[in-house]
Order: C-alpha cells, then sequence, then structure tokens
C-alpha cells in the first residue's frame, strides 16, 4: 500500500518509521513480515525526504524574499538621503 507524500505529515510518517524500526530491532517480526516492513519503511523514508525537501525549498525562497526586500528599502534609503 502506497500513501501518497501529500496526505501523510512528516510527524505521521515519521512515527511510522520509528515503529516498525521498534519492530525490526526488538525481533517482534518474524521473516515473512521482514520485507514488507523494509518496504514500508522505503516509503516512509522517502515522503520525509519529500517533505524535508520541500521546506528547505520553501525557506530559501522566503530568505531570498527576505534579501530582496532588505536591499530594495535599502536603496530607497539611499535615495532619499541624496
Amino acid at each position: 500500500m502506497i500513501i501518497m507524500e501529500n496526505t501523510y505529515t512528516y510527524n505521521d510518517a515519521f512515527e511510522e518509521l520509528q515503529l516498525i524500526v521498534s519492530e525490526i530491532e526488538s525481533g517482534q517480526t518474524n521473516v515473512d513480515e521482514l520485507t514488507e516492513k523494509i518496504r514500508r519503511a522505503s516509503q516512509l523514508i522517502a515522503i520525509c525526504k519529500a517533505k524535508l525537501t520541500s521546506s528547505e525549498e520553501e525557506v530559501e525562497k522566503l530568505l531570498a524574499k527576505l534579501a530582496e526586500t532588505a536591499a530594495d528599502e535599502a536603496e530607497a534609503d539611499d535615495g532619499e538621503e541624496e
């Protein structure tokens, strides 16, 4: 079952991933379930990575916009002093 990344929050995916890791580490997972759990863990990692990448891109855009606004304000202040 593949869950689309936009229907899962980062925290939901991370919590499910932690649960899977705990189950595998504790030995609660039999060999028959192991492949499916690893496949699911891989999907969850992809979801988390996509969410982090998206957030990073959004932060970079916001920082660029703030820098542009600050530069515009500095130019306006320089023009007023002349």
